[in-house]
């Protein structure tokens, strides 16, 4: 008997265990296999298809008594999603600590040095969850880690995103002002003001991206798979649409189009009201900025994009198949941004590479000092002994 609407969830913890509830987003399911397509309902699951929901439709499947077990091997798209992954996590990592161990220890407090060094926070925290996702793909969309994990691990996901888009049009702003009002900046552009607004910046981001703690739960279901997917509390369908439609689109209005037309209008009366244009465009800080804010949104836009085609593809299942590529190589890409900025600094900046250079040689002398001393102090050991011996063989 093919299931259709409802699922035997064992929610972990929860006095429902082996009971029949109906799934809170019934259309995370194919139709039945009939000729006759329920209305409204799509055949295969798109509604948790963004990264917040991380992939979850790639578990559901038809279920009949020929296929009760949903379908584990990977695709090509996954597979390269998880290669993005690896390597957004590899050099992500010591990436980011790189530069907040420059930016926040080794070099002088600037306004420009405290926004730089706030986005590498944000991608930092980001690539140390990326274990749990690439975990999570790794085993055919499986979450062993429990339920807080799964809340906090898309909480941090858009925590990054916000938090990083939102530091960018800032850094955009300041530039604008520092350039266009001078006296303006000098008044109000100060470290202790950076400060006051990076704490704002940061609430902002948590409270943007707050309802993935609420909305995300875990459910155990065929084969003892367990899934971290949106929970909307609710059995309304129209209701669940309705409020996943309004995620979405805060999602794309703050955390790509207003900071998109902001930099937009910042870049573009900076080319027009700065008359020397030569001192604009021979900076490097200018240069490395424009650099980190193409690269954010280059690796962004693909996802948006995706995200507002999948909003239609509830009423249109024939976008299913593009959607079902196109999320996860999207979402691969937009974790790529998390290792780039520190590739973009050591690329362009003249100050970042002397530092790393700098950085590399004092390791590398301190390196081989260590060698050289446990190398003369062993010979000494060895020295010590063989006189010791040769000692006591004298004595005998």
């Amino acid at each position: 008997m093919a299931l259709r609407y409802v699922l035997g969830l064992q929610t972990q913890g929860s006095c429902y265990d082996k009971q029949m509830v109906e799934i809170q987003v019934a259309f995370l399911f194919r139709a039945e296999k009939t000729d006759r397509k329920p209305e409204g309902l799509l055949r295969k699951p798109l509604c948790n298809m963004t990264f917040e929901d991380f992939e979850n439709y790639s578990y559901f499947y038809d279920l009949s008594e020929e296929d009760e077990s949903p379908q584990s091997s990977l695709s090509i798209a996954h597979i390269i999603s998880l290669f993005f992954y690896s390597v957004a996590f590899l050099l992500g990592v010591p990436g980011n600590a790189i530069v907040i161990w420059f930016m926040g220890f080794k070099w002088d407090k600037s306004v420009s040095t405290l926004w730089f060094l706030n986005l590498a926070i944000a991608d930092f925290i980001f690539v140390l969850f990326l274990p749990l996702y690439i975990t999570y793909v790794a085993m055919g969309f499986h979450w062993p880690f429990g339920k807080w994990l799964c809340k906090m691990n898309s909480f941090i996901a858009l925590l990054n995103m916000f938090a990083s888009v939102f530091f960018l049009t800032f850094i955009s702003l300041d530039r604008y002002i520092r350039l266009v009002h001078p006296v303006f900046s000098y008044k109000y552009r100060t470290v202790k003001n950076t400060l006051v607004l990076s704490g704002i910046i940061w609430m902002s981001a948590a409270i943007i991206g707050g309802p993935a703690l609420y909305f995300r739960d875990t459910a155990t279901v065929l084969n003892n798979v367990t899934i971290c997917y949106n929970n909307f509390h609710v059995h309304d369908r129209e209701l669940i649409l309705l409020t996943h439609h309004i995620l979405i689109w805060v999602r794309l209005a703050f955390g790509y189009l207003f900071p998109l037309v902001t930099m937009v209008i910042c870049y573009s009366l900076l080319i027009v009201k700065v008359k020397r244009r030569t001192v604009l465009t021979s900076s490097r800080l200018f240069w490395t900025i424009i650099a980190v804010v193409v690269a954010f949104f280059v690796c962004w836009t693909p996802y948006h994009i995706f995200s507002i085609v999948e909003l239609s593809a509830h009423h249109d299942e024939n976008l299913h198949d593009l959607l079902q590529d196109g999320i996860p190589l999207s979402t691969g890409l937009g974790f790529i941004n998390s290792c780039l900025n520190p590739i973009l600094y050591v690329l362009i900046s003249k100050k970042f590479q002397a530092q790393v250079k700098t950085t590399v040689s004092e390791v590398l002398k301190l390196a081989l000092w260590e060698v050289s001393r446990s190398g003369t102090v062993s010979e000494q050991l060895w020295s010590s002994d063989n006189a010791r011996v040769h000692y006591c063989e004298t004595a005998q």
